[in-house]
């Protein structure tokens, strides 16, 4: 189980929406590629998917750009990754039947591995990923 590049630059532009979501200030693409060094023409089409999966909205304008569509508490990691790799809760147990013991056995731990994975990114929402990324923030310093 990896994350996809895809994956991963969806959630780093989601967290740099859900870091100025207090704001209310739409983000243009741009800035966030600039800010979270994503190539722009990739993270449109993201932003794109995201925004038919209903997890961000567009505002149009030269005021316009990119905002969550809920509060970032409210986005766990799971529906992210399901919005753009197409997870499901119910469709992750496999209706094929294994051809042996040995088969069984393996899927019963893959399916148990699965199981506790997405237990893991259900749990954690935008907002505990903001509240990580500013602890680690604080943990930095830098000596001249």
């Amino acid at each position: 189980m990896e994350l996809s590049c895809k994956s991963e630059y969806a959630i780093l532009a989601l967290l740099e929406l859900a870091i100025h979501y207090q704001s209310g200030e739409p983000l243009q693409i741009r800035q966030i590629a600039a800010q979270q060094n994503i190539p722009e023409r990739y993270l449109e089409q993201l932003l794109a998917t995201l925004r038919r999966g209903g997890l961000v909205k567009s505002q149009r304008g030269s005021k316009g750009g990119y905002l969550l569509a809920r509060e970032p508490w409210k986005i766990n990691i799971f529906e992210v990754l399901g919005c753009l790799e197409g997870l499901d809760v119910q469709t992750c147990e496999e209706d094929t039947t294994p051809k042996t013991v040995d088969s069984a056995v393996i899927a019963e731990i893959w399916h148990e591995a699965r199981q506790a994975a997405n237990l893991v990114l259900q749990n954690y929402t935008l907002a505990d990923l903001c509240e990580k990324r500013n602890t680690r923030q604080k943990d930095i310093m830098y000596y001249i």
